[in-house]
């Protein structure tokens, strides 16, 4: 049941700003160049709020007549499903595990077209979402190239490798403003097992793109390069500093020209721009100001081995936490100020003067885990002008929150429902399921979007928390394509998207719950 706490006040200010957001054009005037019930980019809007303001047909008095209206399979290759969907002018646009890149009628499922990954880059994977901005669609893949496609034909416009390590990747979706695309870079660098690899020497990396062409036109480094220091008890070269990794999309303040985003864990060394908010000039690349809400944290996936403390200098001492700050920010006005907040995967809730980086407040919402970050905020929050919303992942259970964007006062907190593991298809994966939220949460007026580890979406009520619609997904579907597909936990890397009186939702993330099938882009309808 949904717990109610602290007080409900909102300025006439917070409330305002609603209006201002999911519009055809800006907060600040430039034209988005799609309809106002679209959903065009990763955070919804530039801002970061995952609200749409213009959704009217999916409502409180409504939601409960959701139906399943369509599934899309995809082949299962051992891939989960991570592209979160754009919605713009009729058509959905994701990326699937097989290395396809797909435009669907958003009422029907029917295809568009269908761009092969493959010719460009024979590895790719795309595991982030697209932006779609004048008249092209912006996505990056799992090897570091960044593609432009026309959003009518799926032609080619360009496609670059902008990722000069081997192991570079884009989980971060890109972000178009202002004739630019604005992209972070990660890698699993530091999730090779072999105590033989000279770990390491990926650096994190925030860059601009011109848009038409592709150009890099900045680039931001989140460590120093990386030197050889010595060596691993296994005898292999040691390198630092290195990591740092933008897991996250950045989010940009028009009326300031920042750009907002947040960064990991190092992956070998003490310095750098780790778990930190940067807040860049979108044009430069300078810095405005940083924020490091970690003072340290080196991680790598041997920390998790119980023989392995010379190769985790922090096992021991406690700061290999894999504390990242790996959701998206977002931006809002409280108290007559523009602030930005971010979750960390500590559990903690951290907002600052969006101008200054002054820390205004912060909020603990779940108990940090010992040696790694499950416990906390993991993809990103959303803000309806009126409260933030967030959910805590293993949070023993996960939690969904209302929060007050004042002073960050919980106004009701939701968790998993106690149920979730014993009811549906996870009732019959007991060691496969837990009560936990990775996806990101979406808004439309008066619902909150939130989907789970036990396969389900739900759907709750802003004012109250209470939850309004549930649906299992770890079941069988057939698909529009002709597969047969299965659900899964709720994908991370994203989270519902809410556009044109439709919601569509990706089934299939860690933990996997078995199948021969892959997993499934489900859309439903009233």
């Amino acid at each position: 049941m949904p717990v109610r706490k602290g007080k409900h006040r909102v300025s006439a200010v917070l409330a305002a700003v609603a209006l201002l957001v999911g519009g055809a054009a800006s907060a600040h005037g430039e034209p988005s160049g799609h309809r106002s019930g679209d959903w065009p980019t990763w955070q919804g809007d530039k801002s970061g709020s995952r609200f749409n303001a213009a959704e009217r047909r999916i409502a409180p008095w409504s939601v409960g007549k959701l139906k399943l209206k369509w599934a899309f399979a995809y082949p299962k290759n051992g891939f989960p499903a991570k592209s979160q969907p754009a919605v713009v002018d009729g058509v959905v646009y994701f990326g699937s595990p097989d290395g396809k890149f797909h435009a669907l009628d958003a009422r029907t499922g029917a295809n568009r077209w269908t761009f092969d990954l493959a010719p460009v880059n024979p590895r790719a994977v795309v595991i982030d979402g697209p932006a779609v901005a004048r008249g092209k669609v912006y996505f990056g893949d799992n090897s570091g190239f960044l593609y432009a496609l026309e959003q009518r034909t799926g032609k080619v416009v360009w496609a670059k490798d902008t990722e000069p390590h081997v192991a570079g990747m884009h989980t971060s979706s890109p972000l178009y403003h202002d004739g630019r695309i604005y992209v972070g870079a990660s890698s699993g660098e530091n999730i090779n097992p072999d105590r033989n690899y000279p770990c390491c020497t990926f650096r994190g990396h925030v860059d601009s793109f011109d848009a038409e062409t592709g150009e890099l036109a900045w680039r931001y480094f989140t460590t120093p390069e990386p030197q050889a220091v010595g060596t691993w008890p296994s005898g292999a070269t040691r390198y630092e500093p290195s990591g740092a990794g933008v897991w996250s999309s950045p989010v940009v303040d028009e009326r300031t020209n920042t750009l907002y985003v947040g960064t990991g864990n190092l992956y070998s060394g003490t310095t750098g721009d780790f778990d930190s908010l940067l807040a860049l000039d979108a044009r430069t690349g300078g810095v405005r100001w940083k924020q490091q809400v970690t003072k340290a944290d080196t991680w790598r996936l041997l920390c998790g081995f119980p023989d392995a403390e010379g190769y985790c200098p922090g096992q021991k001492d406690g700061t290999a936490l894999d504390y990242d700050l790996g959701a998206t920010p977002t931006l809002f006005r409280a108290n007559g100020r523009t602030m930005v907040g971010i979750g960390q995967k500590s559990g903690v809730f951290h907002v600052f003067d969006a101008r200054t980086g002054e820390v205004s407040w912060r909020r603990q919402l779940s108990k940090p885990m010992p040696g790694g970050g499950l416990s906390g905020i993991q993809w990103g929050s959303s803000y309806d002008g009126k409260r933030l919303y967030t959910a805590t992942n293993y949070g023993n259970p996960g939690t969904v929150f209302a929060l007050d964007p004042v002073d960050g006062d919980v106004l009701w907190e939701t968790p998993n429902p106690a149920d979730g593991c014993t009811t549906g298809g996870a009732a019959k994966h007991p060691k496969v399921c837990v009560l936990a939220h990775t996806p990101a949460v979406t808004t439309s007026p008066g619902l909150v979007y939130e989907g789970s580890d036990d396969g389900k979406m739900r759907i709750y009520d802003a004012g109250t928390g209470k939850v309004r619609w549930e649906f299992d997904t770890i079941r069988e579907f057939e698909g529009v394509n002709g597969l047969t597909g299965h659900g899964s936990s709720i994908s991370g890397n994203g989270g519902a998207v809410v556009a044109n009186g439709m919601l569509y939702v990706q089934s299939g993330y860690w933990p996997s719950y078995p199948s021969d099938h892959g997993n499934v882009l489900l859309a439903f309808g009233l």
